[in-house]
């Protein structure tokens, strides 16, 4: 069943919803919960809720005989609706960001009245995932995120079956976002990051929808879903893992590299151009040898920006 999350108005425009799809049996609360479009260019995480959910009400409408739905979802594809309407990052209104209005309130702006909502209905979920993609000048592999998490959390992760975890403490620069305040109340919660801004990535989209069809069935939500046998391990990375390069000239950086390769170190990934003249000024390599977890897409370079990140193994 679809439903509106919240029902909002505009002052010269007609109104606007929050979608939300509530799907399986009737329960107290979901057993599992997603959300995505906090952020209104973050359009992978939109496609792949928005396909994750017209699956699910097929399979409770009986599409898929094999599979059954035994407990309740919640999916909200997208929360920033006008930002993805306008193509922007942030609420259009006042450029305020809804990732940093949490936990929100009845009373106060709109943003935090949009936060309240959201928070309300999926903090009650046993298992919560938020998805965010990196900006549009960054593409980043399909990765699970855990910010101070619990050992139960980092069990769970390995079954969301994406190739890279990342654990990060939880500073206090989040503590206004939906991951925090999903932490103060039982449950895992989770962050999904899948490729870039501002774009639909399909292959990534791809499989991260079966990622999450297949985390339905490990955690015992869907029944029925026959689970692949993953062709590469999920790889545990820390901060220190991590193995930035940054461009030490201005100029054009091309690559044909894909994140989620192996790499060797010294390993060329890219090239800076003079972007007038031509010429290579500077040749980029992997700094360590691991993974290419991260690579930027938009070729135009100040000097200093960050150009990619390879995390090495163990």
């Amino acid at each position: 069943m679809i439903r509106d999350l919240l029902c909002m108005t505009a002052p010269v425009r007609e109104g606007f919803d929050i979608p939300c799809h509530e799907i399986g049996p009737k329960s107290s609360h979901p057993a599992a919960a997603f959300v995505a479009g906090l952020h209104g260019d973050e359009i992978n995480g939109i496609f792949i809720l928005s396909r994750l959910a017209d699956f699910l009400n097929s399979v409770e409408a009986g599409k898929y005989p094999e599979l059954h739905l035994l407990k309740r979802v919640l999916i909200i594809p997208a929360v920033n609706v006008l930002g993805v309407n306008l193509r922007t990052r942030t609420w259009p209104f006042d450029k305020s960001d809804i990732n940093r209005m949490f936990p929100g309130g009845t009373t106060s702006e709109t943003t935090q009245r949009i936060a309240y909502a959201v928070l309300e209905a999926t903090k009650r979920a046993e298992h919560r995932v938020d998805i965010h993609t990196a900006s549009a000048d960054f593409e980043e592999i399909p990765q699970v995120r855990l910010y101070g998490p619990s050992d139960a959390e980092r069990e769970t992760a390995r079954l969301l079956g994406l190739p890279a975890v990342m654990e990060r403490s939880l500073s206090p620069v989040f503590t206004t976002t939906l991951l925090h305040s999903w932490k103060a109340w039982p449950g895992q919660s989770f962050v999904l990051r899948v490729g870039q801004a501002g774009t639909v990535q399909l292959g990534h989209c791809q499989r991260v929808f079966r990622a999450l069809v297949s985390f339905l069935g490990r955690i015992g939500v869907l029944e029925g879903v026959q689970i692949a046998v993953e062709d590469e391990e999920t790889c545990f990375f820390n901060k220190a893992s991590a193995h930035r390069v940054f461009a030490e000239k201005a100029g054009t950086f091309v690559s044909d590299r894909q994140v989620g390769r192996w790499v060797g170190s010294g390993q060329e990934l890219g090239y800076i151009y003079d972007s007038f003249g031509g010429t290579v000024i500077e040749k980029v390599v992997a700094p360590v040898a691991g993974l290419l977890t991260g690579i930027r897409r938009h070729p135009l370079l100040f000097e200093g920006d960050l150009i990619l990140r390879v995390n090495r193994k163990g």
